[in-house]
């Protein structure tokens, strides 16, 4: 193999350019050369197609989002958008692809293999955490923070004015995020997809905490349970309580990358080039119980990744 290229798609997440800059970096290293594909698989067909050396990384390491751009493409989706991909990537002699991604780009990487024989490696990155195999996706601990460095903030309003918040979080349709941050951020209460709780033992929890002379109180929301903004209506109306809203929205997404998730994206950036060095293909990494692995692709695309139960538990104890 002399020739590899690298794209990001889906939701962009920091810690994918410390992917990048590893990828290209331990590629080059190795004696390969890399071309860069700008804005994902609709540059693959596009052919929007760059160089890459070691300059081309540097300084990035830092930066949120991603340097090579990511963007959705409906002509991918079709086999001649995909013929049209392969193409161009026969063209420029790329003989492997690292796909930095979530579960939508997994699964169109695996049609382009399937269907043309693209070899590719995917490196996990969503911010949601929902990718199974993995501890880890890049951009969720730097999500997390982020949400908790929101929930710090909004506390000290609650605090001064006695009132309860409600803090819609992303994640899609996962609670990672919500549970993670809401742990870390002392929630009273944490509304996530997986673990179905009624408005009113939410309501209840708010009461036992009125009683007890508590006078403020943190609610996350994953975005996958409902309306942050239906919740908080709900909320207000049965129990007069100051109720006010927040959606965190993008603002988890951007940043820079928490170091973790610089060394998790620098890591598993270096292993997917590794694997395509050795004659591997169809293979995801990740990192589990703090160390690296790769698995086939058909088969952590048909696995389920699920919450921490106990951790949620635990959650709801220490808020008591």
């Amino acid at each position: 193999m002399k020739r590899i290229g690298v794209l990001t798609s889906g939701g962009d997440a920091p810690g994918m350019n410390s992917a990048i800059r590893a990828v290209v970096r331990k590629a080059i290293f190795s004696g390969l050369e890399v071309i860069g594909v700008q804005r994902g698989f609709s540059g693959l067909i596009n052919g929007e197609f760059r160089e890459m050396n070691l300059s081309s990384v540097a300084d990035i390491i830092h930066r949120g989002g991603t340097i090579l751009r990511t963007a959705r493409s409906e002509t991918f989706r079709s086999p001649e958008g995909r013929r049209k991909a392969a193409e161009n990537l026969r063209a420029y002699g790329i003989e492997g692809l690292v796909v930095i991604g979530g579960d939508g780009s997994f699964r169109g990487a695996k049609c382009l293999s399937d269907e043309q024989g693209v070899k590719f490696i995917g490196v996990p990155g969503t911010i949601d955490n929902d990718i199974p195999c993995t501890d880890y996706c890049i951009g969720f601990d730097t999500a997390v923070n982020n949400v908790v460095d929101a929930i710090n903030k909004i506390r000290d309003t609650a605090t001064s004015h006695e009132r309860t918040y409600v803090i819609e979080v992303m994640g899609r349709n996962s609670g990672f995020i919500a549970l993670e941050a809401g742990l870390a951020g002392g929630a009273e209460s944490i509304l996530i997809p997986e673990i179905e709780v009624s408005i009113d033992e939410v309501i209840e929890k708010l009461w036992r905490g009125y009683r007890r002379g508590k006078l403020h109180s943190i609610i996350i929301v994953a975005e996958g349970v409902g309306s942050g903004l239906e919740i908080g209506r709900v909320i207000k109306e049965k129990t007069g309580f100051d109720t006010k809203v927040t959606i965190l929205g993008h603002i988890q997404r951007g940043g820079t990358p928490t170091a973790f998730d610089r060394t998790i994206a620098s890591r598993l950036g270096a292993l997917a080039v590794d694997l395509l060095i050795e004659g591997q293909d169809k293979k995801m990494v990740g990192v589990v119980s703090g160390n690296l692995k790769n698995f086939d692709i058909d088969y952590a695309l048909s696995q389920e990744k699920t919450i921490n139960k106990s951790m949620y538990e635990l959650a709801g104890i220490l808020a008591t």
